[in-house]
C-alpha cells in the first residue's frame, strides 16, 4: 500500500529507515527523527547513526530531548562546585537567561545545583556525569514519492544546500520506483553528491523496501569543523532522539472515533475510517468536517482502554518508538 499524500510516505520511509539502515553497507545502529531541523531548514527524515555505548550513557539523562539552552549547561558543568558564572562560557544573551536554564537543568536532574552560603548566595553547580560523545554521523532523507518536474526542480535547490551547508554527513533522496523513461532524467537534476534510493511498497514495508540507485557522497569537509558545528549537530540529533518519527500523534486526533493504525508489512499508518485512507497532518485536525470526539465517559474507563482508544493509540506509538531505541541499544 502507498498512500496518496506524501506524509504518508513519509512514514513509510521512517520505517524503512528505522528497518534497513544502511541501504548500501552494514547494518548500523541508528535513530531515526521526522520533520525536524534548523531555523533554516527542516528535512522530511534524519537519520542518526549513534555509538550504542554513548547512546546507553545517553540515556542516563533520560527520554526528553535536551534544547540547546540545557546542552550547553549540561556539557560545560563542572565536576566540582562552582559559581555558575565562572563554570560556564560567556554567553551572547543576559545572564539571566542562563541561571533560568540552570534551574531547568536541575529539575530535570542533569545537573546538581546548590546555593552557597559561604559565597553570599551565589548559585553552584556541578556535573552529575558527563554528556557522551553518541552520535557518530547525521544524515538527512528528502522523501518524494512522484518525482516530476517540479518536484525535481525544487528539490535540487534544497539538495544544493544541504550539500553546502556543512552540517550533514550525507543527503538522500528517496522516491518511488517506476517503470517511466523520464525518472533516470528527472534524477539527474539531482545533486550528484546525493544519495538516491527507489522504494517500493506496494507489498508494505520490509527491509528489503528499498534499493540504492546512486550512492551519495561524504559531506564532510575541512571547512565544515568547529566548536559550532558541532553543537548544532547535537541539538539536531537531540531533536530527534526526544521526538521519534511517531510522534504524529501529537499533532492529529487520535481521539476521533474515526482514527485507526492500519498495518502495512511492518509498519503502521494512521488511518481514517470516514475518508477511508490515510489522512494528512492537515486534515486530521479538529476543523475536519468529520472529526467525531470520543465521549466523556470512553476517557473514566478502566483497562483495557484506560483514557479511550485515543490516549490506548499514544501509548501505543510511545511503547514502539521506545522499543526502537531499546533494540538500537542492544546492537
Amino acid at each position: 500500500m502507498v498512500p496518496d499524500a506524501e506524509f504518508g510516505y513519509e512514514l513509510l520511509v521512517c520505517r524503512w529507515a528505522e528497518l534497513a539502515w544502511r541501504p548500501d553497507g552494514d547494518p548500523t545502529p541508528a535513530i531515526v527523527g521526522r520533520q525536524v531541523g534548523t531555523r533554516r531548514r527542516r528535512w522530511d527524515t534524519v537519520v542518526v547513526e549513534v555509538d550504542p555505548d554513548g547512546l546507553r550513557r545517553r540515556r542516563a539523562f533520560g527520554d526528553r530531548e535536551i534544547d540547546r539552552e540545557l546542552l550547553g549547561i549540561v556539557r560545560e558543568a563542572p565536576a566540582d562546585w562552582e559559581w555558575y558564572r565562572d563554570a560556564l562560557p560567556e554567553p551572547d544573551y543576559p545572564w539571566r537567561y542562563v541561571r533560568e536554564a540552570v534551574h531547568r537543568a536541575a529539575d530535570r536532574g542533569l545537573i546538581d545545583e546548590r546555593t552557597s552560603a559561604d559565597a553570599g548566595g551565589r548559585i553552584e553547580i556541578r556535573r552529575t556525569r558527563s554528556y557522551p560523545d553518541w552520535v557518530r554521523r547525521i544524515v538527512a532523507i528528502e522523501n518524494k514519492p512522484d518525482l516530476d518536474a517540479s518536484a525535481a526542480a525544487a528539490l535540487a535547490d534544497q539538495l544544493e544546500y544541504d550539500v553546502d551547508a556543512g552540517l550533514l554527513d550525507e543527503t538522500w533522496l528517496a522516491t518511488e520506483a517506476t517503470d517511466s523513461r523520464l525518472e533516470p532524467a528527472l534524477r539527474r537534476e539531482i545533486p550528484i553528491e546525493a544519495g538516491i534510493v527507489l522504494t517500493d511498497f506496494e507489498t508494505g514495508v520490509d527491509p528489503e523496501s528499498g534499493t540504492v540507485a546512486w550512492l551519495p557522497s561524504d559531506l564532510r569537509t575541512a571547512a565544515a569543523t568547529g566548536p559550532d558545528r558541532e553543537t548544532r549537530r547535537l541539538v539536531l540529533a537531540e531533536r530527534v532522539y526526544g521526538r521519534g518519527w511517531r510522534s504524529f500523534h501529537d499533532t492529529m486526533r487520535p481521539d476521533c472515533r474515526h482514527f485507526r493504525l492500519a498495518h502495512t508489512g511492518e509498519a503502521m499508518l494512521p488511518h481514517c475510517a470516514a475518508k477511508g485512507r490515510c489522512p494528512t497532518a492537515r486534515e486530521c485536525s479538529s476543523s475536519c468536517p468529520s472529526v467525531s470526539p470520543e465521549p466523556p465517559a470512553w476517557r473514566t474507563r478502566g483497562w483495557p482502554i484506560e483514557g479511550g482508544p485515543g490516549k490506548g493509540i499514544t501509548r501505543l506509538l510511545e511503547r514502539r518508538r521506545d522499543r526502537a531505541r531499546y533494540r538500537t541499544l542492544r546492537r
